[in-house]
């Protein structure tokens, strides 16, 4: 399996590390009903927790997407590594930014992140 393919992953379970921090860093999380808990006021860092998880589903999928046509039109397999561990790299930067609330840091790991996505297109359309 390439490098890509583990980043794949590791983008995959991302929102889930996101979601953990903000349903296990204090009260109001109850199993027996765990979507009360998205609909709830949460304080601070927790609902920016939640907010970065609910992002990270939102970023998935074009970036497996483009990870998989990348690796079909057989674009060059160490440029889809390097931009699969950038995407995936900025999107831990845009978590942390998010639940530290650095607005400014966070959208720009978003729009690195993204601009890996779109790479990753560019190059699938120059080798296919």
């Amino acid at each position: 399996m390439t490098l890509a393919y583990w980043c794949v992953l590791v983008a995959a379970l991302l929102p889930y590390i996101f979601v953990g921090i903000a349903k296990g860093s204090g009260p109001g999380y109850d199993n027996r009903r765990p979507r009360d808990f998205a609909g709830s006021d949460l304080p601070g860092f927790r609902k920016r927790a939640y907010w970065a998880h609910q992002n990270g589903l939102e970023a998935f999928p074009p970036f497996a997407a483009a990870v998989i046509i990348a690796s079909l039109a057989g674009a060059e397999p160490v440029r889809v590594d390097a931009l699969a561990v950038g995407f995936v790299l900025t999107r831990l930067a845009y978590g942390a930014f998010y639940i530290a609330d650095w607005a400014t840091a966070r959208s720009l790991a978003w729009t690195a992140g993204f601009g890996c996505v779109i790479a990753l297109f560019v190059i699938a359309a120059r080798a296919g």
